[in-house]
């Protein structure tokens, strides 16, 4: 294995898509939703608290334990793959940028984004397909989630869209989203090509010439452990299904959540 790249993107924004795609070439391992960037943070708390650490030389330690971190992830991901590159997909990358960039010196990180309307669309589809299963969202006693505005401020003030973008806006406050490729999910549908130029370009490493015609899926999940809100399963056509948030969320909702979110509709160019 020659480099690890990283995908940190907005819920519901085809990150699933993208990692399939970029795992049509044979030189890519691509994760599905990945649980290591989780190993290096419970590494990180018993090491900052152990009293093991703290009473020796703690410039030793911390470049023990940062080696450790490098080391831990190559042998993590050669044990599960022979290929060049890999692709590891969480949503914590980006805001964990610093931490990445001590371990493992410039990280290359892709985000992609969505129009929020878009995202709250989706969730709010799931909700309404799934009314037979645990939603997390609803308690009618209390009158929690019990419409449709209720539960796009629930979703925007928790998990997992709130702290997305919680996450976002503080990695553009800091200047890191110069270090970071963003991808438009409207753009890689509607110029697939050009988008993925962009990846490559910015990976510097050997274009790949990708297919478009349909969508294989190389990764997969349980979906049944992330709830309804977690549909990992692709569709086999590459086609860019029709904005229907205003049909979904209507037009006024959708009108609050665009002057809500305006830096990201400004620094995105969704306006």
């Amino acid at each position: 294995m020659e480099r690890i790249f990283f995908n940190s993107s907005l819920p519901r924004s085809g990150s699933s898509l993208f990692q399939n795609l970029v795992s049509d070439n044979p030189d890519f391992y691509c994760t599905p939703t990945s649980g290591f960037l989780e190993l290096v943070y419970g590494a990180k708390g018993n090491f900052q608290s152990s009293p093991e650490f703290k009473a020796q030389d703690q410039g030793l330690m911390d470049n023990a334990f940062l080696h450790f971190c490098r080391g831990g992830m190559e042998w993590y991901f050669n044990s599960l793959t022979q290929k060049k590159y890999v692709l590891d997909k969480n949503r914590g990358w980006t805001i964990s940028y610093d931490l990445a960039n001590k371990f493992y010196p410039n990280p290359k990180m892709v985000c992609i984004v969505r129009d929020l309307r878009s995202i709250f669309s989706s969730m709010e589809k799931n909700f309404r397909k799934n009314p037979h299963k645990e939603n997390h969202v609803q308690n009618p006693s209390e009158l929690i989630g019990t419409t449709l505005r209720k539960r796009v401020d629930i979703w925007a003030g928790g998990l997992p869209v709130g702290i997305a973008l919680d996450r976002l806006r503080d990695v553009i406050d800091q200047g890191i989203d110069k270090k970071i490729l963003f991808i438009r999910y409207e753009d890689l549908m509607a110029i697939p090509e050009s988008q993925m130029k962009r990846f490559y370009d910015y990976l510097e490493i050997p274009y790949y010439n990708h297919s478009f015609d349909k969508v294989t899926q190389h990764t997969h999940e349980n979906d049944a452990i992330h709830g309804i809100y977690g549909d990992h399963k692709l569709r086999t056509e590459f086609k860019m299904l029709p904005n229907d948030f205003n049909e979904i969320l209507g037009f006024e909702l959708s009108e609050d959540i665009k002057r809500s979110y305006e830096w990201f509709f400004r620094y995105f160019n969704y306006l």
